[in-house]
């Protein structure tokens, strides 16, 4: 693992994690947001351990294919303009995404006993936008073919989220993509606020603009 960059190992140790708890449902139980659990038996490690489990493969490779197509940018952005600290950079921006877009579920059902909910979804948002205020413009290759700017990207993962949050069932929070990407920018402007100058000169620029 030694070649690995750290966002590569975060994935591997999702994916394993997510695997693992897929049939195994007291791993599940142990590691999922429970906010009844969190409030009254101070379970904390539920705001981070319910970012490495998910519902299914389809959202397990929904948030890895995402982290992975811009986590390793971000990480290397940060490397760059932080020597030293790239990586707990890359964990702020990362852990506390998934820790931050879990604080108003908490809130809202921290009594009841037999709400759950899991994902990397906050994380995962978080990473994405913090790369959309870097490289907007640039193209992530769908299955390596459709050729979609980050920013337009951004907007569908968005768009996704908020439609599955109204008609979902499921225990998987789709409202943590919405606070993970609010979280990543402002983060990453706190971070590196020249961010917006980039970010604005690539959109004002994009298709050879003014």
């Amino acid at each position: 693992m030694a070649d690995l960059s750290l966002n590569e190992v975060l994935i591997l140790i999702t994916a394993l994690v997510s695997i693992l708890a897929f049939r195994n449902y007291e791993l599940m139980d142990k590691l999922v947001l429970n906010p009844y659990s969190i409030s009254r038996r101070q379970e904390y490690w539920r705001f981070v351990t319910s970012g490495f489990v998910h519902a299914d493969f389809g959202h397990l490779f929904v948030n890895m294919f995402t982290l992975y197509s811009f986590g390793n940018m971000m990480e290397q952005i940060y490397n760059q303009i932080s020597p030293g600290n790239g990586a707990l950079l890359y964990l702020l921006l990362y852990i506390g995404g998934i820790i931050v877009s879990d604080l108003p579920t908490f809130f809202k059902h921290r009594n009841q006993f037999s709400y759950n909910s899991l994902g990397a979804s906050g994380g995962v948002s978080s990473v994405l936008f913090a790369a959309i205020l870097f490289a907007p413009t640039q193209s992530l290759y769908i299955f390596a073919i459709l050729p979609i700017p980050a920013i337009v990207y951004g907007f569908l993962f968005t768009g996704y989220s908020i439609y599955m949050s109204k008609r979902s069932m499921s225990n998987i929070n789709h409202d943590a993509h919405l606070y993970g990407a609010l979280y990543g920018v402002i983060i990453t402007i706190i971070i590196y606020p020249k961010v917006l100058m980039i970010f604005t000169n690539q959109i004002l620029h994009w298709g050879g603009g003014l």
